[in-house]
């Protein structure tokens, strides 16, 4: 791959194909679990960790799977990763994972994974399969984790609650209580309280395209 080949494919990842914001894929796990930053980053990293296992596997053998039987094969592959996964957190950051709860396994379902097993790792190499399956997944987190700062924050006035989930009890020294005394806006941390965060990022995610794309329109010179 050259460096302009992993340029586009963090570009598309990050940006343009944005599986929160632009393809608005995954939207129950999205606005389910973004209620805190911890819960957010976690299921996003858990996500992302099995879209590349699950991308490099598709695209190892994508030569020998027939194409009509290619999705319940794909589907199977990710569902044995999956199970790898909620096995390991369940072992290792327990209460984290009691409460993420059903959204580990749902992975397995979820239509981000497997449209870029299909779309992208089942017809390319598998280091680039990788490599677009961490953008994709990066991409992921990062709505994950500024719409769970937003609604931790609106909703609690605090950020990283809960990070002892995944440190220890030690950790409870690390949550930030950026506005003490608050009181807590209910709407924030319920559905419909991510429903209108996730509208807000997606609404300043098409005004800052929608600047770049006029300013680089300005730029072009006119002929004369």
């Amino acid at each position: 791959m050259t460096l302009n080949e992993f340029r586009t494919l963090f570009q598309n990842g990050l940006d343009k194909q944005n599986t929160g914001l632009v393809q608005l894929l995954g939207l129950c796990p999205l606005l389910a679990i973004s209620n805190t930053v911890v819960n957010a980053v976690s299921l996003g990293l858990a996500t992302m960790l099995v879209m590349m296992t699950a991308s490099g596997a598709v695209s190892s053998v994508r030569h020998f799977v027939p194409h009509e039987i290619r999705i319940p094969v794909f589907v199977l592959i990710i569902a044995a990763l999956v199970t790898v996964v909620d096995l390991v957190m369940n072992a290792f950051v327990h209460p984290l994972y009691l409460v993420l709860g059903i959204f580990i396994p749902l992975i397995t379902t979820n239509c981000i994974v497997l449209a870029r097993a299909d779309a992208f790792a089942s017809k390319n190499h598998p280091l680039a399969s990788v490599v677009d399956a961490f953008a994709m997944g990066l991409g992921l987190t990062a709505v994950l984790m500024v719409l769970g700062a937003m609604r931790e924050l609106a909703g609690q006035g605090t950020l990283l609650s809960g990070i002892d989930l995944v440190f220890g009890a030690d950790a409870k020294a690390f949550v930030l209580h950026l506005l003490p005394g608050y009181q807590g806006f209910l709407l924030a941390v319920l559905p419909p309280g991510a429903f209108i965060a996730l509208g807000l990022l997606i609404a300043a995610h098409n005004w800052r395209r929608a600047r770049a794309e006029k300013r680089a329109h300005a730029a072009i010179p006119v002929a004369a």
